[in-house]
């Protein structure tokens, strides 16, 4: 559901909820940073909670917004779980397995393109990323942030500011990067 549909209903069945905003759930929490290692574990997590409290789900706000809300949690309490345990994951060594399809090429700068985007997104603390997924990959408002997210407006356009400033540096860094590989090679 886009973020300009105003569907406060909900399925009454709790399968045909799933259905409907799995793949949702699993976009908002990859995007906001919960490791691919981890992703069905806090998937699992997040419809859990839907399961104990969507009874109380009123319909004031697009029933993605309230699912967000959830999904920021669980990567919120996700994260400082692993801070605590100091968690390491072997994710980027699985991602680097080599694509033998005839459209490996393709494949190789689309996975270039998204480390990118992962390497940028890391480098925003959880709450500019969570903005700046909102705003910049889901198109959500800035209004519809600040409600989704339950924080001021100034704080959403601060939090947007500062993120696309981190973007920014993290694309300047890369192309940097590639531009020095490119040399080195060349001598």
């Amino acid at each position: 559901m886009s973020p300009g549909t105003h569907n406060h209903s909900v399925p009454s069945d709790f399968r045909e909820l799933y259905d409907a905003n799995v793949e949702f759930v699993w976009r908002s929490l990859a995007r906001i940073g919960v490791r691919p290692s981890e992703l069905e574990d806090a998937v699992q997590e997040v419809f859990l909670v839907v399961h104990r409290r969507v009874a109380h789900f009123e319909g004031r706000s697009k029933f993605t917004t309230w699912l967000f809300r959830i999904c920021f949690r669980v990567a919120r309490d996700r994260r400082r779980r692993a801070y605590r345990r100091h968690e390491v994951s072997g994710d980027e060594l699985v991602a680097r397995e080599v694509d033998v399809a005839p459209d490996a090429e393709a494949h190789l700068v689309r996975q270039g393109d998204l480390e990118l985007l992962e390497r940028a997104l890391d480098a925003m603390s959880l709450d500019q990323r969570a903005v700046f997924v909102l705003f910049e990959l889901e198109e959500f408002t800035c209004e519809q942030i600040a409600l989704t997210l339950d924080c001021p407006l100034g704080t959403v356009y601060s939090r947007l500011r500062r993120a696309r400033t981190l973007f920014q540096k993290s694309l300047r860094a890369a192309k940097a990067s590639d531009l020095r590989v490119l040399l080195t090679e060349s001598v």
